[in-house]
This record gives C-alpha cells, sequence and structure tokens, in this order.
C-alpha cells in the first residue's frame, strides 16, 4: 500500500541513520501535481458521468428492465473510479481485486435474480394446477 503522508522523506525510520533518506518514496512538487491532475480527470469523469446518469433517466431503452440495467452500468462505472482512485484500490494487491470482483459478481446476480422475479411471467408467479373444482349443486326450481 502507498504511504501518503507528506513527512515520510523528512523523518528518517526508526532506526535508520538520520542523514539517510528515503530516495524515491517522498512526494516531490511534480508528484504532487501529477496526482492532484488525476483526482481532477476523475472528479471530470464522476460529472460527466453525473450528466450522463440524468440523461438516461429521461430515456426510454426499451422497457423498465433494460432502464435498470442502463442505470446500474453507469454506475458501476462511477463507483470503480471513486473505489479505484479515491479509495487507492488501483494500487492494491490481486487479493483487494479478488474480493472486489466477487462482491461485484454476487451484486450482479442479485440485481439478476431481483429483475427475473419482478417478472410476470417467471416461475415465482406461476401457480400450480391445483385439482378441478366440482360446480356447486344447482338449487332445484319450484
Amino acid at each position: 500500500m502507498a504511504n501518503h503522508s507528506a513527512h515520510s522523506a523528512a523523518a528518517p525510520s526508526p532506526g535508520q541513520p538520520a542523514g539517510h533518506s528515503h530516495a524515491g518514496h517522498g512526494h516531490g512538487h511534480h508528484d504532487v501535481s501529477k496526482e492532484i491532475r488525476k483526482y481532477m480527470l476523475v472528479f471530470g469523469a464522476l460529472i460527466v458521468g453525473t450528466i450522463v446518469t440524468v440523461a438516461a433517466s429521461k430515456v426510454d431503452f426499451g422497457g423498465h428492465g433494460m432502464n435498470i440495467a442502463v442505470a446500474l452500468l453507469i454506475a458501476l462505472v462511477k463507483g470503480f473510479l471513486v473505489a479505484a482512485f479515491f479509495m487507492h484500490l488501483i494500487d492494491e494487491k490481486k487479493l483487494i481485486y479478488g474480493v472486489l470482483g466477487a462482491t461485484v459478481f454476487f451484486f450482479a446476480g442479485l440485481m439478476y435474480i431481483t429483475l427475473w422475479c419482478s417478472e410476470p411471467g417467471s416461475f415465482i408467479h406461476i401457480k400450480k394446477p391445483t385439482e378441478a373444482k366440482q360446480p356447486a349443486a344447482q338449487p332445484a326450481k319450484h
């Protein structure tokens, strides 16, 4: 995991001589401006994603399920940007990506099951045939 503290280059580690610094571990002016530029690009992408979300909410993509799928796709991209850059998951190890991938997989599966169960033709809504009811006896006419 990356060390983002401002004083990491200035202060020596415990047990390290005072005159020795961590070359390459500090953040110079160029590194900080590069990070700020990256954050501003991600922020701009999130603003564009929000505008796309609002615009997509006004478009009919051919059904309620398709509109939900488009909205979830946009939200997935925006969530990836936040998790990857603002939460620094882009710098993490493969285990984190595995956990994140499993989370996305199960979330998508639960959303699919939810949409599938809301369809009137799904097997959850089909009633089992019951025994044929006998018509009630007609009262005799007098």
